[in-house]
């Protein structure tokens, strides 16, 4: 399995598109910029095709040290998590069932 990079994404725009190596970083940068900064806005991001980041307020919980089992607060914390739109898992989806095909054969 391999993880795709700012890196990967600024070279396959290179690649792709023909832009310079330093006009692609600086377009990968800008959009993570982008999305950064409407989050800490508090504002949702919605990528149409792709997925929904929203973002989640947890009240302070009981938690327990794995190690001493003492009781110990989760603070109150903000958190963003990913919706995975329908066009993507239908596509994730459809790869899985064809990966899992190839195995059986």
């Amino acid at each position: 399995m391999m993880t795709l990079t700012k890196a990967d994404l600024a070279k396959h725009l290179d690649e792709e598109i023909g832009l310079t190596n330093r006009e692609a970083k600086e377009i990968v940068e800008y959009y993570f910029q982008m999305v950064a900064n409407s989050l800490v806005k508090g504002e949702q991001v919605k990528i149409s095709g792709y997925g929904n980041f929203t973002l989640h307020d947890k009240k302070e919980r009981p938690g327990r040290n794995p190690r001493t089992g003492e009781e110990v607060p989760v603070s109150a914390r903000r958190v963003v998590t990913f919706h995975c739109g329908q066009k993507l898992k239908a596509r994730v989806e459809k790869h899985a069932k064809k990966e899992h095909q190839d195995e059986q054969t």
